[in-house]
């Protein structure tokens, strides 16, 4: 038997035979984990004993988390790009993988990353905490529809593999992938559905609120299928997940919806558990708590993650980094992402002094197994922000304004926010909303948003509150049609913010 085929079999058996208990262990030793991790992709992985060597570090001197944590950070510039892809991978041979995603930053140059099946099983064991946690899919027949774009895109191919692996160890799931299209999604809810205990959509958050709301709009009775939906990609507000979850006929939020962090470099970092949604949900409602907790005036995503598949860090820019292992194995590696990590005491200690008991909470609502994993928050990227008279104005803050009942049913919840400057160089605030389709304008709707959007900014926002004069902080709305082609062109990723430039 070959050694990659040895290698195949006992990951699988690792992943069908282990149970999730014994998977998510919080009891291993983390520091073990993470070394043997570092010492086997120095002597397998040819790039990253190449990047080392020219930083001038002996690995041989690493033997603690302390030697650990002054290894050069790895970024796409530094180490992605300045090898050959298949000098990433292990033994520096490409074919060592079996399947190559691609995505897409901000200047729009794919990066290519390889990926073997033995890398998807830890992953699966994020979907397995979902799925048998939160929605009990272990116990009911479920059928996944996965609502993310297929093709070489991460996200759909990826997330089909991860729950069909989950129905390989025996689950009641049965997967299918319409991908992003929407009438295909909802014939097959509708054909399907009903013959299922519960449908679980798997997508973005903006573009499952559009497959929710079409479905409405054309009759669909989705609380007949019993939905959970599972989201990635994007940070949403909890009257986001209030909102999405009354239209669907959910009566337990932190039980009916999970997000992921995930990325394309490395699959899912993290997920939502029940647990972390009970306190986001908490802090929703007490942004001074939330601020204190976090250190800015946002909510960001909350999610649990396992430090034996990815090793997180936070640098001094408060900026995090993870180490995990994948077709390219990454140490140590600047994703970028604003953040933060909580040891699980921690968080419990601080909400606990300030008077709630998150798991005294949650048991409440429904009965959960506890997992006692470190929490990690992620903000959206910084340079979504505005700066309007010192205060920076975030996307997330604006997004609350709009989710309100009585503006929902009219938009769609996406906008642009900028600084513009009168003739006089006074700065106003202004945020142009997309209506939803057939929708018209008004100046009724206008002042409705405008003082939505106000209430939510002095609430969430301490800096807009002490910083903006009163007199300029109501922004200016301007309501255009669904589709415009100047502020929301169809097909094209959406930007929240614009600059006087563009």
């Amino acid at each position: 038997m070959t050694g990659p085929l040895q290698h195949t079999l006992k990951a699988l058996q690792t992943f069908l035979d282990t149970p999730l208990e014994e998977l998510i262990d919080s009891s291993a030793s983390t520091s073990a984990h993470v070394l043997s991790l570092f010492h086997r992709v120095v002597q397998t992985v040819p790039a990253y004993h190449d990047f080392l060597q020219q930083q001038g570090v002996d690995p041989k001197q690493i033997q603690t988390l302390e030697d650990f944590a002054t290894l050069p950070l790895t970024t796409k510039d530094n180490y992605l790009r300045q090898f050959p892809i298949p000098r990433l991978c292990r033994d520096g041979k490409l074919e060592t993988c079996d399947m190559i995603a691609v995505s897409s930053g901000s200047t729009g140059e794919p990066t290519f990353w390889p990926r073997f099946i033995s890398d998807e099983y830890q992953i699966s064991t994020r979907f397995e905490q979902i799925f048998a946690d939160s929605f009990a899919a272990d116990q009911k027949r479920t059928l996944a529809v996965v609502c993310f774009a297929l093709g070489t895109w991460v996200g759909g191919m990826y997330t089909a593999n991860c729950c069909r692996h989950l129905a390989s160890k025996g689950y009641p799931l049965t997967v299918i992938t319409p991908g992003n299209n929407t009438p295909e999604i909802l014939r097959v809810v509708q054909t399907l559905g009903p013959m299922f205990d519960q449908v679980v959509l798997l997508g973005y958050p903006p573009f499952l609120k559009d497959v929710i709301d079409t479905g409405l709009a054309l009759g669909i009775p989705w609380p007949q299928y019993h939905l959970k939906w599972v989201m990635a990609g994007e940070v949403f507000s909890e009257a986001w997940r209030d909102l999405v979850g009354e239209r669907v006929g959910s009566t337990s939020p932190c039980f009916d919806s999970a997000s992921l962090y995930g990325t394309a470099d490395a699959g899912v970092l993290g997920n939502e558990t029940p647990l972390s949604i009970c306190i986001r949900r908490f802090l929703a409602d007490h942004p001074t708590i939330a601020a204190e907790l976090f250190g800015e005036s946002r909510l960001p995503t909350l999610v649990q993650y396992d430090p034996r598949s990815r090793y997180f860090e936070v640098t001094e820019e408060g900026t995090l980094l993870f180490s995990g292992d994948n077709g390219i194995p990454l140490i140590r590696y600047h994703i970028c992402d604003r953040g933060g990590i909580i040891p699980y005491d921690q968080m419990l200690a601080f909400l606990q002094a300030r008077g709630f008991d998150a798991i005294a909470t949650l048991q409440q609502q429904g009965h959960v197994p506890i997992r006692p994993l470190p929490f990690v928050y992620v903000f959206g990227r910084s340079h979504f922000t505005v700066s309007f008279f010192g205060a920076n104005i975030y996307p997330e803050n604006v997004t609350v304004g709009l989710e309100q009942p009585e503006i929902c049913d009219w938009v769609t919840g996406k906008f642009v926010m900028q600084v513009q400057t009168d003739a006089d160089q006074n700065s106003h605030l202004v945020i142009d909303v997309e209506l939803a389709p057939g929708e018209a304008a008004s100046p009724a709707r206008t002042d409705a948003i405008a003082a939505s959007v106000l209430h939510q900014l002095r609430r969430l926002n301490s800096e807009f509150a002490h910083y903006v004069p009163e007199a300029y902080q109501t922004p200016q709305i301007h309501l255009r049609p669904n589709g415009d082609p100047t502020y929301f062109p169809i097909g094209v990723k959406h930007r929240y913010t614009r600059s006087p430039e563009d």
